[in-house]
């Protein structure tokens, strides 16, 4: 079988490491799945999620071309977590963010200083070749 990016497969689990676990996907090809793939959220552990042995369903989500190294996730194939059904503490329903959406600056800021800037670093690269010449 010719695996691609994309494909959902099933696999066993052959082995964890703290950073993964490494998954069969056929008699002669493995594949990892990165502590960071396992679950949506903060794995503090992968033998929390993982067991040796245990079949999985993954997502191919990179090879390697050079390696041929497999990433595989469970993470894709989960449904994420959805924030705005998130049960909120009475009173903390509206929080606020600043936003310049009022501020009518843009990149005025930047273009005022410009100039400024591109003498700086002129007379920056001026000392430095000074440096130089006066070394040798």
């Amino acid at each position: 079988m010719r695996y691609r990016i994309g494909m959902i497969i099933e696999g066993r689990i052959t082995g964890i490491q703290p950073y993964g676990a490494f998954v069969s996907l056929d008699n002669r090809t493995q594949g990892l799945i990165h502590i960071s793939e396992c679950h949506h959220g903060y794995v503090d552990n992968i033998r929390n999620f993982l067991k040796v042995g245990q079949m999985v369903r993954v997502m191919i989500i990179d090879i390697d071309e050079y390696t041929g190294k497999i990433s595989l996730s469970i993470r894709c194939l989960e449904k994420a977590f959805d924030f705005s059904r998130e049960k909120r503490r009475p009173g903390f329903n509206h929080r606020k963010y600043w936003t310049n959406k009022h501020v009518q600056e843009g990149f005025k800021p930047i273009s005022k200083r410009m100039s400024k800037w591109i003498n700086e670093a002129l007379e920056d690269i001026e000392k430095k070749k000074k440096k130089l010449l006066t070394r040798y």
